[in-house]
């Protein structure tokens, strides 16, 4: 599987200790990196197909100051997709209102009849980019049809919604970024940990420091707002156990064996 990390605070924060202890598991996740910074409106994307450690590009850029209010990142152990540039997390999409979305996923998708259909509109290949589609074509369905009147509210809700119809039968742990809040779920224990400080909050798949990290609540949908919390979705039955026989299926199904 994948390695998540996420910063979402109310103020910009110094980060290049941690993603130098995140980008070092990728000894593990050899298949890709990424980093998402969301700060002032604008989104930046910079990514390879690589591993973090073996990157130049990467190894320069955590030599400059990195300050961040906002950012998502990645390291890619690949399950569905090859390990192409189009593979490589975060994904980004825009609605119909112009709103710029960003999500990073650590699971697989096993059963999703509902996420098929994006199949032929994806860039790439992976499980996780058709979960940003889905989400992004209902967000575009509710706004077209409702136009001014869908608030942010009704918004977070529709997130909630559409998630719990994908989590039976998979793992869903990700992190989306929709301009405005900052959107967390995970549903296997043990995977997926925060580091609450006065005005922010610090996610990561595994603790980055000795101390000062908790797990996150599992199986519900929870929304932040500048390193605040400002809505917890009610908790779901559908905690993903990895089975070692379906995910060897997946892979053998992938490589056409």
């Amino acid at each position: 599987m994948c390695e998540l990390f996420g910063v979402t605070a109310n103020r910009k924060i110094k980060i290049n200790d941690l993603l130098k202890r995140f980008y070092e598991h990728s000894v593990d996740h050899r298949n890709g990196w990424g980093l998402a910074l969301l700060d002032d409106s604008s989104v930046s994307i910079e990514k390879e197909p690589v591993r973090a450690d073996y990157s130049l590009y990467l190894k320069n850029r955590l030599t400059g100051r990195i300050e961040t209010a906002r950012c998502v990142a990645h390291i890619r152990r690949a399950t569905v997709g090859e390990v192409n540039f189009s593979n490589t997390h975060p994904f980004l999409q825009r609605d119909e209102s112009g709103r710029t979305w960003v999500l990073v996923h650590n699971g697989t998708i096993f059963e999703s009849n509902i996420l098929n259909a994006y199949q032929c509109k994806q860039h790439g290949t992976t499980d996780s980019e058709r979960i940003l589609l889905y989400i992004v074509d209902h967000i575009n369905r509710h706004y077209m049809q409702e136009m001014n009147c869908f608030d942010a509210n009704e918004r977070i809700r529709l997130v909630d919604k559409l998630i719990r119809r994908i989590v039976p039968e998979n793992k869903v742990n990700l992190m989306i970024y929709d301009g405005d809040y900052f959107y967390v779920h995970k549903n296997e224990e043990g995977t997926l940990y925060k580091s609450e400080r006065p005005g922010s909050v610090i996610f990561s798949t595994h603790p980055l420091t000795p101390d000062g990290w908790e797990e996150v609540p599992q199986n519900q949908l929870l929304v932040y707002k500048d390193g605040e919390l400002i809505y917890e979705g009610e908790k779901h039955e559908h905690t993903y156990i990895e089975d070692e026989e379906n995910t060897k299926l997946l892979y053998l199904g992938y490589a056409g064996l």
